[in-house]
C-alpha cells in the first residue's frame, strides 16, 4: 500500500530506491554500520522502526532494511520492499537457537527455521517448511 506520495506506507520507499538483494537486520542502528561496507552507500529514508541504506556491492544495487523485532514488523518490511522491487532477502543479527553448543558470538548461517511464531501461518500453512534458498546459502558460504 502506498502512501498519498507514491511511497510505501511504512518504509518510505519507492520503486527503484532499494536494490534486489536486501539485508535485513533488526535494530535500525545496525543499518549504517553494515551500510559501510557498501561502494556508494546512501541513506534513503527511516520511519518508526524502518531505516533504508542503498549502494552497490561487487557492482551489484543492494540494500539494508531494519525490521525491528519479531515477524509482524519482519512481514510488513518485506511486503513493502517486495512492492519496491527487492526479490532475495538475508536475515543478519542476532537470534536465539536451540543447541547447546552455540556461543555468543559464533556466525550462522540458517538453513531452515521452525515456524512457531504466529505471522507466517497466515501466509502459508504450519506444514509448509521454512527452508532457506539453497543458492542463497551456497552463495553466503
Amino acid at each position: 500500500m502506498r502512501n498519498e506520495e507514491g511511497l510505501e506506507f511504512h518504509l518510505h520507499l519507492k520503486t527503484g530506491d532499494i536494490g534486489r538483494y536486501v539485508l535485513l537486520p533488526g535494530d535500525p542502528a545496525r543499518c549504517e554500520k553494515i551500510a559501510v561496507y557498501f561502494d556508494d552507500a546512501h541513506f534513503v529514508a527511516q520511519n518508526r522502526e524502518y531505516v533504508t541504506w542503498t549502494g552497490t556491492l561487487l557492482g551489484e544495487k543492494v540494500s539494508v532494511v531494519s525490521t525491528g523485532i519479531g515477524c509482524p514488523s519482519t512481514a510488513i518490511a518485506v511486503e513493502e520492499l517486495v512492492e519496491a522491487g527487492a526479490d532475495t532477502f538475508i536475515r543478519v543479527g542476532s537470534s536465539g537457537a536451540i543447541q547447546p553448543d552455540g556461543h555468543k558470538g559464533d556466525v550462522a548461517i540458517v538453513t531452515a527455521a521452525i515456524r512457531d511464531e504466529g505471522t507466517t501461518a497466515q501466509y502459508l500453512p504450519i506444514e509448509f517448511p521454512a527452508v532457506a534458498d539453497l543458492d542463497v546459502v551456497s552463495a553466503l558460504r
